[in-house]
């Protein structure tokens, strides 16, 4: 298992300051004016990494990105093993994905732009096809997922929200991407209505989304998802489609 750190973010909110600052220091005192920074950003991201067992042997490999739920979240990146593909992978699972599993500081929620990074990341530095990049996530996970996808459209070949939910105006953006959503159907941290909302806004916007309800479930829909080997046969099986005009 492989543990990265990217850079600190503290230089780039100073740089941000000092650059506004400056373009500011002209205008007369009392006067509104209007302005605007353009800045190269640099982010910090601790991640949880796996490679295949025979990565050596293949030119290039699907990614898997897993985005965790708010429980996770922090510094101590063993705590991301707690559920979904970390967890399998550290109970001996072996998996024909690179899988990426980053963790989302205390406090805060999935930014995209961070996520962006760490993709752009990965696919500069491992072997990645990129016509094969999935994301996949649970609870705060899943409205990551939905969020990622509709900020990155044309980055992805498939998306699994888990108990999550998204902007339903956003379905016309990601209505070409193959998408399988999972919920449960007596889940009250997010409700049902949450996935809901999404998939009808999908099949109007003219796309065929899978959505899987377990009548049972609460809000753990995620142990049985990432259990079901016809996930991931189902992931493989999609490559990146180009997005229309």
């Amino acid at each position: 298992m492989l543990r990265q750190s990217l850079f600190s973010p503290f230089a780039v909110l100073l740089a941000a300051l000092l650059t506004l600052s400056t373009s500011l220091s002209a205008a007369d005192p009392g006067v509104q004016v209007p302005a605007r920074v353009a800045l190269a950003t640099t982010v910090s991201c601790n991640y949880l990494a796996y490679l295949p067992t025979d990565y050596e042997a293949q030119e290039k490999w699907p990614v898997l990105l897993f985005l965790h739920g708010s429980g996770e979240r922090g510094t101590d990146l063993e705590k991301v093993k707690v559920h979904g593909p970390p967890k399998l992978i550290a109970g001996g699972k072996q998996f024909p994905f690179i899988v990426i599993a980053p963790q989302c500081p205390r406090f805060q929620r999935w930014e995209m732009s961070q996520l962006g990074a760490l993709l752009d990341h990965v696919e500069a530095t491992l072997k990645v096809d990129a016509d094969r990049t999935y994301v996949t996530g649970l609870s705060l996970g899943g409205y990551g997922t939905w969020q990622l996808a509709a900020n990155f459209p044309d980055r992805f070949a498939a998306i699994v929200p888990i108990c999550g939910g998204g902007e339903p105006d956003s379905a016309a953006v990601i209505s070409h991407l193959p998408v399988w959503n999972f919920h449960g159907a007596l889940d009250r941290a997010v409700p049902l209505k949450a996935s809901e909302e999404m998939i009808a806004a999908l099949r109007k916007a003219g796309a065929e989304p899978k959505f899987t309800v377990y009548p049972e479930a609460g809000h753990d829909s995620w142990t049985a998802t990432y259990e079901n080997p016809e996930l991931y046969d189902w992931l493989l099986s999609q490559r990146r489609r180009p997005v229309a005009p």
